[in-house]
């Protein structure tokens, strides 16, 4: 089995990957069998206090309740735009699992050519994103990553990263809001059941859940004015569901987008493996960063603190 690790600035997502051989019409397998059944998902609070030890320890818990053993995974794949939880998870892999993770960072093969002024600027999860949102949907496309923070990222027709757009999550706009009027209270972001609310409540609800609708299809409608108006709308992240199904541009709506973008670069990177998950690797086997101007896609960026996209 696979495990793909997600971690975001508020949640991490975790999934368990099992093999699914393909087979042809005469009944026999024609082919290896890849990781492409998703068996097992858990979204977790990404705590940056927690403890290599309690970090194994909510791993193990995790895969108990699912019915799956650990020493069942045979690698390991992790995504991260939470830089200092990055040497903590590396060695829970290693004690708990026995194996050495791959890490979404330059020198990792994405297939991918990133056409952003520094590569090594875009968060991890945007890469991986716009990795399965092409091999799924094709281009172009636009991923709306609905996170700490939202994303729009850009794929052109030929695949290519073109680059995209950040702004506030919706929940940070709720707690400013909350945290800077007296009378306001804290409410559930959801929508409405009208637009015009008849109390407070009713009010900053139609407010915060219309008003980033609007903004949502604001940005969706300029990008499509470029790209064109044959491309692909997607939504994931924790609020997709909720704000992709009442958006006008958006006409999918991917819950594990992400857990598959990073379950097809593992296999992209199947010459590596067996040196990446092994925790006796030699320090030569770990891959080389690209230099941060080079724009040909051979790699994917590791995310600045400043550019978290969740």
């Amino acid at each position: 089995m696979l495990l793909v690790i997600d971690v975001g600035n508020t949640n991490t997502v975790l999934g368990v990957f099992a093999r699914v051989a393909k087979i042809n019409t005469a009944g026999d397998s024609d082919e290896t069998p890849r990781y492409e059944r998703l068996v097992a998902n858990w979204r977790v609070a990404t705590s940056r206090t927690s403890t290599v030890d309690e970090y194994g320890v909510l791993f193990r818990n995790l895969f108990s309740m699912a019915g799956l053993e650990s020493k069942g995974i045979h690698g390991i794949v992790i995504s991260s735009v939470v830089p200092p939880l990055d040497p903590v998870l590396r060695q829970v892999c290693e004690r708990y699992f026995n194996l050495r993770p791959l890490a979404i960072e330059p020198g990792v093969k994405t297939g991918m050519p990133v056409h952003y002024d520094n590569p090594a600027e875009v968060g991890a999860d945007r890469i991986v994103n716009a990795v399965a949102a092409f091999e799924k949907y094709g281009g172009p496309c636009v991923i709306v990553d609905f996170g700490t923070a939202t994303t729009f990222d850009c794929v052109s027709a030929k695949g290519e990263y073109l680059g995209g757009v950040i702004c506030p999550g919706i929940g940070i706009s709720a707690d400013a809001l909350f945290e800077r009027t007296a009378r306001l209270p804290r409410v559930e972001i959801r929508k409405p059941a009208r637009v015009i609310g008849s109390n407070t409540v009713g009010s900053l609800q139609s407010g915060l859940y219309y008003g980033y609708l609007g903004l949502v299809d604001g940005i969706l409608e300029l990008l499509l004015a470029e790209l064109g108006p044959e491309t692909h709308v997607l939504a994931t992240g924790g609020l997709g569901p909720m704000i992709g199904t009442g958006s006008k541009y958006i006409k999918h709506v991917d819950d594990f987008l992400t857990l598959e973008g990073l379950r097809i670069i593992w296999e992209r990177n199947g010459s590596a493996r067996k040196d990446s998950t092994s925790p006796k690797a030699s320090s030569k086997a770990e891959p080389k960063a690209p230099s941060p101007k080079s724009k040909n896609g051979g790699g994917a960026p590791t995310s600045s603190p400043s550019r978290s996209s969740r």
